[in-house]
């Protein structure tokens, strides 16, 4: 087991993912692998691969940068790409976050 662990600790946060997603299905085996996959993302099983892939990044940027920074940029990004900014606002209103952090994220894009 040690072994294995150690495997699955290189791989990180997503490895955690994958291994709770497997153990709520049921399943054994290969279709477990399968049925967790699919049960990630929309796509099915390509999907649940991606989205394993998009928390590896995410975790990883968390890590680095801390989650203000992250949050801000993201919303800065939208924004710049032409998403309505009374739209953005009401997401952030709707973000389970603190207060402080939503007053700065609003104010990182002008609400």
């Amino acid at each position: 087991m040690d072994e294995i662990v150690k495997k699955l600790a290189g791989v990180g946060f997503p490895a955690v993912v994958l291994l709770i997603a497997m153990a709520t299905t049921g399943l054994t085996g290969a279709a477990a692998i399968t049925a967790a996959l699919a049960m990630l993302g929309p796509g099915g099983m390509i999907g649940g691969i991606v989205l394993l892939g998009i928390i590896g990044l995410a975790s990883d940027a968390l890590t680095k940068y801390g989650l203000e920074a992250v949050l801000t940029g993201v919303y800065k990004e939208r924004l710049s790409k032409g998403e309505n900014k009374l739209n953005l606002c009401r997401e952030i209103d709707n973000l389970p976050i603190s207060k402080e952090l939503k007053l700065i994220l609003k104010d990182s894009i002008g609400c």
